[in-house]
């Protein structure tokens, strides 16, 4: 080591003298200082970068290369890129280089550096696009050096080093703008950086409109304090993609319109202007019973309506009924799942309306009527019934509803009955018990989420516990009390009808006529008694008994 007194008079110890100056040309006036800074005594060239690109002449003797580049730090030179056009000031700027990797292959070369400008890390990349990573670049933000805490009110991150070459370079170079290097690496970045990130009034987030990119944001934005986290929206995969389009305006413009973040359940009210403004599609479709359709205003997507009714009182038929009025009267999918019945006798059931026959006592021909009747209905293709009897695996129902909205785009679908769903269950499923109840109020829970993300509309069956007193099967009037075992079906249904029917009244008519009581209406608030339903014993039919031809 050499000490010697440096222009300014200090001591200065140099590890390395009499070296070639890049600048000057002189062949020994360049020094290197222990801090890895250089120092040339003829041409007076100071380089206060800590491992600079500099001292790695292939001049210099391999113990002083080897002591100050331990991580195999190459050299480059700051050039346009012409093909993504960046220019030459923005280059050097982030001192973004061009150069030759150890086979001898050209390679741009991004280079970090701590907050004193020492040069930490390099991430390489070659013309087929892959990338080495030499040092430590997940320590530091890609450009943090040019940044000091607090240097504005507004700091741009992005997520890789050419979209920070863009954005800079579109606004003059004259605003904070930094990288992370990669969307994998985002998270324990932002850890690391939180008090200079904090610095910053506002952190605006500009990463890739890719899956990995949208993740990143999510990793990130819950670590920033509250309210200082923006998100920019590109209309582009990336800011340079934009900048090759002639956009780049656009990449400017997502910049200062980034929208503060917030939890997606938390929305600002000035932003639904549109939406509430907009005339309301009405996408209900009549129920095949004109008394309810009074109260309900019709049976709409999005929502769950359940009959309730105790045993015998006939909501299976109504279901059928309903089915069958969708598929004759709309071109929309209905998907049925009865777990109390077979798929057959629930198809005859349908089919049976339609030709207003009782097709299970036996009392028909298979002729042309019967054949015209099945291609209106069941031989439709819009009809789809679930192969089950009996309960089944609540995630697998969840996930069989799930498809049938998805991927087979069935718009109405008819579940007969909720607690046969879970009555095979045990304590040891339910995760520690909690019987009939817990599971019931798990998945109705699931049920509506469900409801809520696929926009069906879905038809339950739910029996009722037994009252005090006179039973349902004696006409009992039935409350969301009696609903059974879980209060969840009565808080989680949009509209909850009762039937009520007297199965042993003196009087014939009255033995099948039902009363229909609606005991929740979330969509107007109107409540009870809608109407009166007949079963016609000869032809299997529900009509309205307090009008003439209801359909």
């Amino acid at each position: 080591m050499v000490s010697q007194k440096d222009t300014d008079g200090m001591d200065t110890t140099f590890v390395e003298t009499s070296l070639p100056c890049p600048e000057c040309g002189s062949s020994d006036a360049l020094a290197v200082n222990e801090d890895g800074s250089t120092k040339c005594f003829s041409c007076g060239t100071f380089d206060p970068i800590g491992n600079s690109e500099r001292i790695y002449d292939k001049d210099m003797t391999k113990k002083t290369t080897e002591k100050l580049n331990p991580n195999g730090f190459i050299r480059g030179e700051a050039l346009p890129i012409a093909p993504r056009g960046i220019h030459l000031d923005t280059c050097k700027k982030y001192q973004y280089h061009i150069g030759k990797n150890q086979y001898g292959n050209t390679v741009h070369i991004a280079n970090y550096y701590n907050k004193d400008g020492g040069l930490i890390g390099q991430k390489l990349r070659d013309a087929d696009k892959n990338f080495i990573v030499k040092g430590e670049v997940h320590e530091t933000f890609f450009g943090q050096h040019l940044w000091k805490t607090g240097a504005n009110n507004k700091l741009l991150v992005c997520e890789g080093e050419l979209d920070v070459l863009t954005m800079s370079q579109l606004q003059q170079n004259k605003y904070p703008v930094v990288g992370i290097g990669g969307a994998s690496s985002a998270k324990s970045l932002f850890k690391k950086q939180l008090k200079w990130l904090d610095s910053f009034e506002r952190v605006v987030l500009m990463f890739d409109e890719d899956e990995a990119g949208r993740k990143a944001v999510e990793d990130v934005v819950g670590i920033l304090p509250p309210g200082k986290a923006y998100i920019a929206r590109l209309n582009g995969k990336d800011p340079n993609e934009l900048l090759m389009e002639g956009r780049g305006e656009d990449a400017v413009k997502s910049f200062w319109d980034a929208e503060k973040w917030s939890p997606v359940s938390i929305i600002d009210s000035s932003s639904l202007f549109d939406k509430i403004s907009q005339a309301k599609v009405n996408d209900s479709i009549r129920y095949p019973f004109s008394c309810l359709n009074n109260l309900t205003r019709g049976l709409r997507k999005s929502e769950i309506v359940t009959f309730a009714a105790g045993s015998g009182i006939g909501k299976s038929q109504v279901c059928r009924q309903i089915a069958h009025h969708i598929l004759t009267t709309t071109e929309s999918k209905v998907g049925y799942i009865a777990l109390e019945e077979s798929v057959e006798r629930t198809a005859q059931g349908i089919l049976g309306i339609e030709l207003k026959k009782l097709l299970h006592l036996d009392n028909f021909k298979v002729d042309d009527e019967y054949r015209q009747g099945f291609e209106r209905t069941l031989g439709t293709k819009r009809l789809f019934f679930y192969d089950h009897w009996g309960s089944l695996d609540p995630d697998k129902i969840i996930s069989d509803v799930r498809f049938m909205a998805q991927a087979m785009d069935i718009e109405y679908v008819v579940l007969d009955h909720i607690s046969l769903v879970v009555s095979g269950l045990t304590d040891s499923d339910l995760g520690g018990g909690g019987g009939e109840r817990r599971a019931l109020d798990v998945i109705m829970t699931r049920l509506r989420a469900l409801v809520e993300e696929t926009g069906i509309a879905l038809i339950l069956v739910s029996h009722l516990r037994r009252p005090e007193g006179k039973g349902h099967e004696e006409g009992a009037t039935v409350s969301l009390a009696h609903l059974r075992s879980s209060a969840s079906i009565a808080q989680l249904s949009d509209i909850v009808c009762g039937l009520e029917r007297s199965q042993q009244d003196p009087d014939p008519e009255q033995q099948h006529t039902s009363t229909l009581r609606i005991l929740k209406n979330r969509f107007s608030g109107e409540t009870g008694i809608a109407g009166h339903i007949h079963y016609d014993k000869e032809t299997g039919i529900l009509t309205d008994a307090d009008k003439e031809n209801p359909f």
